[in-house]
């Protein structure tokens, strides 16, 4: 197959031709979603955001500003790549809000992967994507900054099947076989062994694999003998050094980092569960190794998490604003400070900022408050001591703080002896400790501490930490134990998760405003009389004099749309095997 190399020459698409205006009027008097989103916000992607995706050089190609858009409706719409081709050519809502004319044949199907792979072999193509979507609201006043904002995530599925860890290295090493036989295959002959065939002919979870755990444990062991043997040709000296260069070749070499080790007698032999690098380094898969294993509460996945965060404000249209995908394994505290970090560059900083527990820490509500003028907002992890659980006995509240003297103070009016500075699990905490002589004479010691000898001490947050704590709101504590930072009823309205954001973001402005129901979620807004879109056409579009409907209730969810998943690279995010390469044989990487 033939590969045509395409530039861009950038067109002008703010007029959508005459014929095309008055026959969607006609046809659609009171507009569609498509037609509201090109009224609201004229074009959405200009031709020359998207310079960099082409070569200076080449045929002319399609128009990107036309296919991002067309892109955002087919996810909106949740269709097919032929059945969003098939609406380009027949719709002729769709004609209007991209411009076209009325007899534009379209294209072919496959131009809209093509466009897809544009955007995700280009670092930030397609966050830039959110961002050109979201300047078009800003212009049209339905998006500014302050108000409220909330933040959650959800698990994001690997495109790749589920391998057990035999299945994973038997597989891994067949497709580093596939790879060398077709990049040398010369190379290669020699090694091949005459059961490899019937080994690794095909896919080795497709073959049936020995059940129970010795059985289980030679197979694994015969699989590491064969990569063993492959990994030690490749390091050779006289072997050609691109071998090693082989993204599959490579991706072999760490996992027997990851599943095997040298005994004392120089045997490879296979690990136990329990001796395997953390989650965030193993790789389940040798066709993803960006996807890795998490566990959630009572989710366990492999594959990424994706942090979305949207508006939720009664008197405008709920956006989503920001969208990051990590890795599965990074927790969402690591992603209060990107987040509120990306929001402050884009100017879309919230006045408050609603997250669940996994997001809040009194340093990150410290923070967002002093560097950005946050209020962040959601559930604060409680005092979890022995006394705190057992509501009786001397808790941390009983205790008093003088900050300005560094010393803290029990309930009997006895004061602390050291104040000292540690670090526990990335956070800074202040721990006072008091007098043995004190705490072992004291009457009320068996309600103050279990231990028989060892004084009382407590750890505390730095102040600026903990009057942020305090001065957020006034804290309940229900029957979970946890103190619920201002838990008023609406604190924390419930997020619709999606995975469209660009797409998500449509169907939202069309919407606005159109009465919805608290108890349904429509992708797009009805279009009967009895449920106006509203759309108010552009100047350059309008045919004639129309009316809208009054304002009603916004939208309460964002759109269900959960059924397409879109799995792309993570940038620039790699993973390493730092400090497991030290534990093994020197071919295998030391």
């Amino acid at each position: 197959m033939e590969v045509v190399a395409v530039s861009l020459r950038p067109e002008d698409h703010q007029r959508i031709p005459v014929r095309t205006v008055r026959t969607a009027r006609a046809a659609c008097p009171k507009g569609t979603p498509a037609m509201v989103i090109r009224d609201r916000l004229d074009v959405l992607f200009e031709d020359e955001e998207f310079a960099g995706l082409y070569p200076d050089d080449g045929r002319p190609g399609l128009s990107p500003g036309q296919l991002a858009l067309v892109s955002v409706l087919q996810f909106a719409e949740n269709l097919s790549d032929r059945a969003a081709v098939d609406a380009v050519r027949t719709r002729i809502d769709w004609k209007y809000a991209i411009g076209l004319e009325l007899e534009d044949p379209g294209f072919d199907h496959s131009v809209l992967c093509e466009f897809r792979a544009r955007l995700a072999e280009q670092d930030g193509a397609a966050d830039r994507l959110l961002e050109l979507m979201l300047d078009r609201p800003v212009e049209a006043g339905l998006l500014k900054a302050g108000g409220r904002q909330r933040t959650d995530a959800t698990h994001v599925l690997a495109a790749a099947r589920t391998l057990s860890r035999l299945e994973l290295v038997g597989e891994t090493l067949r497709a580093a076989l596939e790879e060398l036989a077709e990049a040398a295959p010369a190379w290669l002959a020699p090694l091949i062994e005459p059961e490899w065939a019937k080994r690794y002919g095909r896919r080795v979870e497709i073959g049936k694999l020995p059940g129970g755990k010795a059985a289980g444990t030679a197979r694994a062991e015969e699989f590491g003998r064969d990569g063993q043997k492959i990994l030690t040709a490749a390091w050779a000296a006289d072997a050609p050094p691109h071998l090693r260069l082989l993204p599959q070749v490579e991706i072999l070499r760490q996992v027997w980092v990851h599943h095997y080790y040298w005994d004392a007698h120089g045997l490879l032999r296979w690990r136990d569960g329990h001796a395997l690098p953390p989650a965030s380094l193993r790789f389940d898969s040798p066709y993803d190794t960006d996807a890795h294993y998490c566990v959630k509460r009572d989710t366990a996945w492999s594959g990424y998490r994706t942090h979305f965060t949207e508006t939720c404000d009664e008197e405008r249209p709920e956006l989503v604003v920001h969208v990051a995908t990590t890795i599965s394994t990074v927790q969402d505290i690591e992603m209060t400070d990107t987040i509120h970090d990306n929001l402050a560059e884009r100017q879309l900083l919230p006045a408050e900022h609603v997250v669940d527990s996994g997001y809040i820490s009194p340093a990150r509500i410290e923070r967002a408050r002093r560097v950005h003028g946050i209020t962040l907002l959601g559930p604060v992890v409680a005092d979890h001591s022995s006394q705190a659980k057992a509501h009786a006995g001397f808790d941390k509240a009983a205790f008093t703080i003088d900050w300005d003297n560094e010393q803290a103070i029990c309930p009997r009016g006895a004061t602390s002896v050291s104040w000292t500075e540690l670090r526990m699990k990335g956070n800074t905490y202040l721990q006072a400790r008091f007098a043995e002589a004190d705490c072992r004479s004291c009457p009320d010691r068996t309600r103050c501490t279990s231990s028989a000898t060892r004084p009382r001490s407590i750890a505390v947050l730095p102040g600026r930490c903990m009057r942020s704590r305090h001065e957020t709101g006034s804290t309940s504590r229900p029957r979970n134990g946890r103190a619920v930072t201002r838990s008023a009823p609406a604190s924390r309205p419930p997020f619709r998760r999606t995975s469209g954001p660009t797409g998500c973001d449509v169907p939202a402005i069309a919407a606005w405003p159109a009465p919805t129901s608290s108890t349904s979620s429509p992708r797009w807004p009805a279009t009967s009389p009895e449920s106006p879109t509203g759309s108010t056409p552009h100047p350059e579009h309008d045919t004639g004099p129309r009316t809208s409907a009054p304002c009603a209730q916004p939208p309460h969810e964002l759109p269900n749309i959960t059924s397409r998943v879109p799995v792309l690279r993570i940038g620039d995010l790699t993973v390493a095997v730092t400090g497991a390469d030290q534990l093994h044989h020197p071919v295998l990487g030391r």
